[in-house]
């Protein structure tokens, strides 16, 4: 199966300013502007935002 860039794989950046970041996927037909999840960030010890960088 051919990749495409319907769904890109982008990072996602911790906002607690540690430097952590997670590599996922996203459709860009249903999330088209910038995803924002709130995962765990084992450097800082808590859940915090997450901000997908380009």
């Amino acid at each position: 199966m051919a990749r495409n860039e319907l769904r890109p794989v982008i990072k996602l950046r911790s906002t607690a300013g540690t430097g952590y970041t997670y590599v996922t996927r996203k459709n860009r037909r249903n999330d088209p502007d910038r995803m924002q999840l709130r995962k765990y960030d084992p450097v800082a010890g808590r859940h915090v935002a997450f901000r997908e960088e380009r």
